[in-house]
C-alpha cells in the first residue's frame, strides 16, 4: 500500500517561512509525478505546486515567486518550501502522487498538514 507522510506543518507568522516535506514508500517514486495541494475551510482543494518526473516545475499564480517545490528521488521525498508566507496560505496541505493521463491516471494522497499563517 502507497503511502505518503507529511510533515513540516505549523503555526507562523506572516512573512515567515515553512518547509514541508513528504515521504514517499511503496512507490516507484521516480517515474511518478509529485504535487502539494492545499484545501482551506469551505473551499476546494486547489493546486499549489507541481514537480514533474522529469523535474519540471509549476505553480499556482498566488504562490509563484514565493513557494519552491523540489524532489529527492534518492529519498523518495518531495519538498515545499514556502517563503514570505500570507495569512491566506492557511490551509490544509496535502502531498499528492500521480501517474499517467486521463482515465489511466493514478493518484495516491498523504493525510494532510496544517499551515497555519497568523499574528
Amino acid at each position: 500500500q502507497v503511502q505518503l507522510v507529511e510533515s513540516g506543518g505549523g503555526l507562523v507568522q506572516p512573512g515567515g517561512s515553512l518547509r514541508l516535506s513528504c515521504a514517499a514508500s511503496r512507490i516507484i517514486f521516480n517515474i511518478h509525478a509529485m504535487g502539494w495541494y492545499r484545501q482551506a475551510p469551505g473551499k476546494q482543494r486547489e493546486l499549489v505546486a507541481v514537480i514533474t518526473s522529469g523535474g519540471s516545475t509549476n505553480y499556482a499564480d498566488p504562490v509563484k515567486g514565493r513557494f519552491t517545490i523540489s524532489r529527492d528521488n534518492a529519498k523518495k521525498t518531495v519538498y515545499l518550501q514556502m517563503n514570505s508566507l500570507k495569512p491566506e496560505d492557511t490551509a490544509v496541505y496535502f502531498c499528492n502522487a500521480g501517474y499517467g493521463l486521463g482515465p489511466s491516471r493514478v493518484d495516491y494522497w498523504g493525510q494532510g498538514t496544517q499551515v497555519t499563517v497568523s499574528s
